[in-house]
């Protein structure tokens, strides 16, 4: 079946992200894409929506979104510290997915995820603006997540395997 879609007028650009952000935290990020998608439908390359879309994106991993859904969008992002920054995002919350599925090779996966989501927040970490240490924060709550859980081991690169939609 197809329709149409309508458009939204620019003015409302504001008061949607904020809905955006509301639906996420009720956790119905496919809503919260939604209204990214209509926003980025009259202003592309508007940098607020394409984060609240990758956002929304990686809510769903593991419930039937891939990880290339939200790379998609991740090339759009104009600042270098922002663009390593949800690089790192994306590998964490893939690496908490895999954490989620309970399969052999999960936990492996999952560490796979973190350590390159470690990697891009210590890029992030260099290219930070003065007072912003959020990248620092997250390379943190990885390592965490590494040390308190000795289950979650290494394995060869070739191996892993991004959750794809199911």
């Amino acid at each position: 079946m197809h329709f149409d879609l309508k458009s939204i007028s620019a003015e409302s650009v504001p008061k949607a992200l904020e809905k955006a952000e509301r639906y996420r935290l009720l956790n119905e990020p496919s809503l919260a894409e939604s209204i990214c998608l209509d926003i980025l439908a009259i202003s592309p390359s508007h940098q607020q929506a394409l984060i609240s879309l990758l956002l929304a994106r990686t809510d769903q991993f593991g419930y039937g979104s891939p990880m290339k859904s939200a790379e998609e969008v991740l090339h759009r992002i104009e600042d270098e510290y922002e663009r390593a920054y949800y690089a790192g995002l994306i590998w964490e919350r893939q690496g908490h997915a895999h954490i989620r599925q309970h399969t052999l090779s999960s936990n492996a996966n999952s560490y796979h995820a973190l350590r390159e989501a470690m990697g891009h927040y210590e890029r992030a970490a260099a290219l930070r603006p003065p007072g912003n240490d959020d990248a620092v924060l997250r390379w943190n709550a990885c390592a965490r997540v590494l040390m308190h859980n000795p289950e979650i081991r290494p394995m060869p690169d070739s191996d892993f395997q991004p959750i794809t939609g199911e």
